[in-house]
């Protein structure tokens, strides 16, 4: 399958050439535009209990869009809903793709996605639950961001330390810590970074440069706390809602 990513730098989409039979999934509405060759409709991979793991777990959709050139030839376009980067991830099969709540756009064929349960002190501080995503097999995965995707490139036992709010995803091997960002706890929080992850190399992590917990936090702000009009009632339940 050939691609490529369009405008990396301001609102992307992937704009992909499907031969005849071949196909790829997305994440569900992720589909822009596509010629009239192409078939879309929702699967539910991995059977209802995957489904609901994605679901109720990770906060994934339930269903899958398969995009088939079922007829010809074809081009689909797709991108994702929030203002930020889009970025292809080649995997060879020998590792799995560890990617945060949202972070999964779209896959080629011979891509899984499922969901793993880190251990209760990740699950509980990492800010990502204790479900996350891991993408296995062979072929192209597309991560998105909120912000542009940053890559930070470990050598074997170099060490980083990440804000928690700003990881997307990072290799299955790779071994990382969920730690304060100072020495104590009251410097940690008055620091306004609380908690942090510690990666040590040889990988890959991918960052993203906003936050989207910040940014939920900063439009709190500017809605005022005693309005009562229905626009800004239904704009402060959105805002509560986890994403």
């Amino acid at each position: 399958m050939n691609y490529q990513i369009l405008y990396p730098e301001a609102f992307p989409v992937v704009e992909c050439h499907l031969t005849r039979g071949e196909k790829i999934k997305a994440e569900s509405d992720a589909m822009i535009a596509m010629s009239a060759t192409i078939d879309v409709e929702g699967k539910m991979e991995g059977g209802i209990l995957k489904g609901l793991m994605r679901k109720v777990m990770a906060g994934e959709s339930f269903f899958f869009q398969e995009l088939v050139a079922s007829r010809g030839d074809g081009t689909v376009l797709f991108g994702h809903s929030r203002p930020g980067g889009i970025l292809d991830v080649e995997l060879d099969g020998s590792y799995g793709l560890m990617v945060q709540k949202n972070g999964f756009l779209a896959g080629t064929q011979g891509i899984e996605v499922d969901t793993k349960m880190q251990n209760l002190s990740r699950g509980l501080f990492s800010g990502e639950g204790f479900f996350i995503l891991n993408i296995t097999g062979k072929g192209t995965v597309f991560v998105s961001s909120y912000g542009v995707i940053h890559p930070i490139n470990l050598e074997a036992g170099e060490e980083f330390i990440i804000d928690n709010g700003h990881l997307v995803a990072w290799p299955s091997y790779m071994n990382y810590n969920i730690e304060k960002a100072s020495s104590g706890w009251i410097s940690s929080f008055t620091s306004g970074e609380a908690l942090v992850c510690r990666f040590k190399g040889p990988g890959t992590v991918l960052i993203q440069t906003r936050n989207p917990g910040g940014f939920k936090d900063w439009i709190r702000s500017m809605i005022p706390a005693s309005s009562g009009g229905s626009g800004s009632s239904g704009l402060s339940s959105l805002l509560s809602s986890d994403d």
